[in-house]
Parts: structure tokens; C-alpha cells; sequence
């Protein structure tokens, strides 16, 4: 019974070392780890929810300086299409001074739509999300979209026992100037293990824009996503997308 679990751990070390060691020589490398509940709605059950802690680091698994905990409610319209309200809250330190406290603290809400478009084992997630946001007691709004595109590889859905590639791109704006805040892309390997649990493990680029210059960071990404079983619960199937 432990020979999968054990097998896919050795293969996610390897995947982040081998990320480490490309970008060795680059100090613009950083840790995203992610845990997340979550409870599905389905064709019974129309409304679910869930909960994610994240945590960053600005070195490979060293010198912490962020984190966030959010959680939102969501209602399946029909299995393609699904609102979600949601909530956060979000804190940025300077890691060589955590004893000072964030330097930056934000308290989000937002509002999204999820559209899925399932092409036999191609599986695509568009996402649309309005966000109002207070950064250090200012307001701001931001508008996102991600196109996320799942593969199983040993099967033709995410059930149990397959994997999968994920890759996504994200684009941000807002409503003032320069429009175009930040890109975030990604490509990660997964494997579900039954109807619960589900990790990742991959690379995440995010790449922020200002009126004179723009910064990008690489970063080696770690998710664990645990769902909620319900009784009576239809076979509708869920793709395993990060919900930040």
C-alpha cells in the first residue's frame, strides 16, 4: 500500500532538486507551498466551498516572508460553469527582519466565474475573478484571467490513481495606470491517489509590471489538496486546479 506514495515523494525530490540546481546560480529563485481543503459541488449538491493556507519564501525552501489564508463559498450553476465568492487575507515580510513584522498587509474579497471545457483527455479551466483589495488601508480593484489546461497521462479523466501535467497562465489588471499588473505562469506534474488526495509538485513564474520597469521571480511550487467526501455525491468529474 505504500509503494505509489513512496514512489511519487522520490520523484517530486528529484523534480525540485533538478529546479534547484537550473537556477543555482540565480538568487530570483523562491519556495510557493500550498495546502488546500476543499468540498466539491456536483450535480446533488450545488454548493461547497473551500480553504487554502499558502506560504512563500524568497530562497529554496529558506528565509520565509509571506504567507496567506483565505476560503470562500461556491455554487455549481451546471458542471461547466461555477460561482465562487471568496475571501483573504495576506501578509509580506522582510525575511532578513521578520522580527519587524509585514510590510505589507492586504484583505481581499473577490468574485469569480469558472468555465470548464473537458475535450476527451485535454481538460481546460477558464477562470474570471474581480477582486477589491485594501493594501495597507488603501483600496484598490484587480481583474484576472487564467487559462489552466489539465492532461491525465495514464488515464482519459483525474480519477484515482492518475497523472497529470497542469500548466496555466495568468494575467492581471486593474483600473489604474499601468494596466497591466503582473503574469503568472506555470507547469506542474500531479498524481491523485483516490478521491481525496491529490499533490503537485512544479515551477511557477510570476512576473510584475510598474510604470518604469518590470521584475520576475522563478519558483519551485509544492501543492497538497485534500477533498471532502460527500454521501451520495454525483460522478461529475473535478480537475485538480490551485485556487490562488
Amino acid at each position: 500500500m505504500l509503494k505509489i506514495p513512496i514512489i511519487i515523494i522520490v520523484i517530486f525530490v528529484l523534480l525540485t532538486a533538478c529546479l534547484f540546481r537550473a537556477h543555482a546560480q540565480d538568487s530570483k529563485v523562491g519556495t510557493w507551498g500550498i495546502a488546500t481543503v476543499v468540498l466539491p459541488g456536483d450535480s446533488s449538491h450545488k454548493w461547497g466551498g473551500y480553504s487554502e493556507l499558502q506560504i512563500r519564501t524568497n530562497g529554496p525552501f529558506s528565509q520565509f516572508q509571506y504567507y496567506e489564508a483565505k476560503a470562500g463559498v461556491s455554487y455549481d450553476i451546471n458542471k461547466d460553469f461555477t460561482a465562487l465568492l471568496g475571501t483573504g487575507t495576506y501578509h509580506t515580510y522582510d525575511y532578513a527582519d521578520l522580527g519587524s513584522g509585514p510590510n505589507t498587509n492586504e484583505f481581499r474579497l473577490w468574485e469569480q466565474m469558472t468555465v470548464n471545457q473537458f475535450l476527451y483527455r485535454l481538460k481546460f479551466e477558464h477562470r474570471y475573478r474581480i477582486e477589491q483589495r485594501w493594501v495597507n488601508g488603501d483600496y484598490r480593484n484587480r481583474f484576472r484571467y487564467r487559462l489552466n489546461m489539465f492532461i491525465p497521462l495514464n488515464n482519459t479523466k483525474i480519477v484515482a490513481k492518475t497523472w497529470f501535467l497542469s500548466i496555466f497562465d495568468e494575467v492581471f489588471f486593474n483600473n489604474k495606470a499601468p494596466n497591466f499588473e503582473r503574469n503568472r505562469i506555470s507547469a506542474a506534474l500531479g498524481y491523485q491517489f483516490d478521491k481525496k488526495w491529490i499533490a503537485q509538485a512544479g515551477w511557477i513564474n510570476q512576473r510584475n509590471y510598474t510604470a518604469t520597469q518590470s521584475s520576475g521571480k522563478n519558483n519551485i511550487m509544492l501543492m497538497l489538496m485534500y477533498r471532502i467526501s460527500r454521501k451520495g455525491a454525483g460522478q461529475q468529474e473535478h480537475v485538480p486546479t490551485t485556487t490562488d
